[in-house]
C-alpha cells in the first residue's frame, strides 16, 4: 500500500492511499516473445526477451509459383513484399489474352496482332540442330522448317553391288 498526494482543479491537496496488484503469477510470456534486450516480469521473475528485431523485411516474387516466408521475429511493420519489377512490366494488357484478366490487368491481345513470320530449310548434319526462328532479323516464330534430303547417291560398283555416297 501507498500514500499519494494529488491536488484538485483549485490546487487543494487530496490525500489518499492506493494499492498496488504486483502479482505476476498469470503472466505467461516467454522470452522468445519478447523483442531482444527489453525485460518483463513472468510470474515474479525478471525474464529479458530473445526475439529479434527484424527491422523491414522486404521479399521479391519472381516466378508464378514463387513465395516468401516471412522470418520468426519482430517487424516493424515498414517491410513489403512485391512481384518483380521485370516481371510486372510483362504484365501489360497487350502480353495478355483478351478476356482474360491477370493481377487486375485485363488482356486487350486479339491474337491477330502483327507478327514476323518465317519459313527455313535446313540440312540434315552429323550433329543435332536446333531450329529457331532469326530474332536478330524480327521474326516471332517459324511458319514451317523444311528438312532438305540427305545429300545422297548410289551407283553400282565391279563387285555387282551398290556404292553409296552420303553428303
Amino acid at each position: 500500500m501507498s500514500t499519494y498526494t494529488a491536488h484538485d482543479k483549485s490546487g487543494a491537496p487530496i490525500v489518499g492511499t492506493c494499492t498496488f496488484n504486483a502479482d505476476t503469477s498469470d503472466a505467461t510470456a516467454a522470452g522468445a516473445e519478447i523483442l531482444a534486450g527489453k525485460t518483463a516480469y513472468v510470474n515474479g521473475v525478471k525474464i529479458t526477451g530473445e526475439m529479434k528485431n527484424n527491422g523491414a523485411v522486404s521479399g521479391v516474387i519472381s516466378k508464378k509459383a514463387d513465395s516468401y516466408t516471412v522470418p520468426i521475429g519482430y517487424h516493424d511493420g515498414a517491410g513489403r513484399v512485391a512481384i518483380s519489377t521485370t516481371e510486372q512490366a510483362k504484365i501489360i494488357a497487350t502480353n495478355i489474352r483478351a478476356g482474360v484478366s491477370i493481377l487486375g490487368v485485363t488482356g486487350t491481345m486479339s491474337g491477330t496482332e502483327s507478327v514476323k513470320v518465317q519459313a527455313k530449310t535446313v540440312t540434315p548434319t552429323t550433329t543435332q540442330q536446333t531450329v529457331l526462328p532469326d530474332s536478330s532479323q524480327g521474326f516471332n516464330y517459324l511458319s514451317q522448317v523444311t528438312v532438305n534430303a540427305i545429300p545422297y547417291n548410289e551407283s553400282d560398283n565391279a563387285q555387282g553391288g551398290k556404292t553409296v555416297t552420303i553428303g
